[in-house]
């Protein structure tokens, strides 16, 4: 149980991150949206902190403020993407949008009401927080992740690469009259394609 100090600190991350949170769908400009995403990270990370995952919180500030959110910014800053024209399409998204934000509302509310009629329920659990003692939390992380559900793990990978891979391919662009090297036509040469021999008649040379 969080003692008094601890639960203000508590509330006041949570606030602000969900406001941040709230603020990265709704802002207008998109550099704005990955700065109050990068806030949202940071909260999130002084959450894990008080509850003792010290760990993910230094991952979470690590992986995703040090190289997503970074990343997400310059890709914003350098891409010129016209906005405005893929918003025009998401209205048609909403009711799936919709539905899907209701499913998870309700997940949620199942999962908290689970605690608040039944506090009991976490130590019922087949496998129960180990004793901070005994077995930090990284490497009961660990134990769960490379272990018990490494097949899961690696799906999450696969289809994390699917993902890359899609946003790529939707986001390349290219523009007519810029010249782009292609490997497959270098490699595809000849000497009839890549030499020319020229005769020059004598005394009219360079």
């Amino acid at each position: 149980m969080l003692n008094g100090l601890e639960a203000a600190f508590f509330y006041l991350f949570a606030f602000v991150a969900v406001g941040a949170a709230f603020m990265v769908i709704s802002a207008r400009n998109p550099v704005h949206s990955v700065l109050y995403l990068i806030l949202t990270f940071f909260n999130a990370a002084a959450l894990f902190l008080l509850t003792g995952a010290e760990f993910l919180a230094m991952i979470l500030l690590v992986v995703y403020v040090g190289a997503v959110a970074v990343l997400f910014l310059f890709l914003v800053m350098m891409l010129d993407v016209d906005f405005a024209e893929l918003k025009q399409g998401a209205l048609q998204y909403a009711p799936v949008g919709a539905v899907i934000g209701l499913i998870l509302a309700a997940e949620l509310i199942v999962v908290l009401g689970g605690y608040a009629f039944a506090p009991d329920l976490a130590s019922t659990v087949a496998m129960p927080t180990p004793d901070v003692a005994t077995r930090h939390n990284t490497a009961a992380l660990g134990d769960i992740l490379y272990t018990d559900y490494i097949h899961l793990f690696q799906i999450a990978g696969m289809v994390l690469l699917v993902a890359m891979i899609g946003a790529i391919v939707l986001t390349l662009r290219h523009k007519e009259g810029v010249k782009r090297q292609s490997i497959a036509a270098q490699v595809a040469r000849s000497p009839a394609t890549a030499i020319e021999v020229k005769k020059v008649e004598t005394g009219k040379g360079i």
